[in-house]
């Protein structure tokens, strides 16, 4: 799971991006208020607040230097922008992976047990 967090006046964006099934959230303040899947390069939430702003969090994937980027705009102007390298991206894999062989080794234990 790669993911982006920013703080914003009293806002807090984070965009959540699972590597593995391709299901995006975008999160205000802990809340879920877009979700999708996107097995793509680019992808956009458009997410609109109480107070009426508008934001556009936009998330992209350059093939060429496995950079993740993340921009987020406000009523078109660019505010930020988040970028992770493709050793996050394998560190989270690996993670993944670990967790699925201890899974995969506890459960032929049990089964040589029994």
């Amino acid at each position: 799971m790669i993911k982006f967090s920013y703080l914003l006046n009293q806002d807090n964006f984070e965009l959540q991006a699972s590597n593995w099934c391709g299901l995006e959230k975008v999160l205000l303040n802990g809340k879920v208020v877009s979700q999708k899947f996107n097995f793509g390069i680019l992808s956009n939430h458009d997410i609109l607040l109480k107070n009426g702003k508008q934001y556009n969090l936009q998330l992209l994937v350059d093939p060429q230097t496995d950079l993740l980027t993340c921009r987020i705009y406000n009523q078109q102007n660019l505010i930020t922008v988040l970028k992770q390298g493709k050793n996050q991206l394998q560190k989270s894999q690996r993670l993944i992976e670990a967790g699925l062989v201890c899974m995969l080794f506890s459960l032929v234990t049990v089964y040589m047990v029994i």
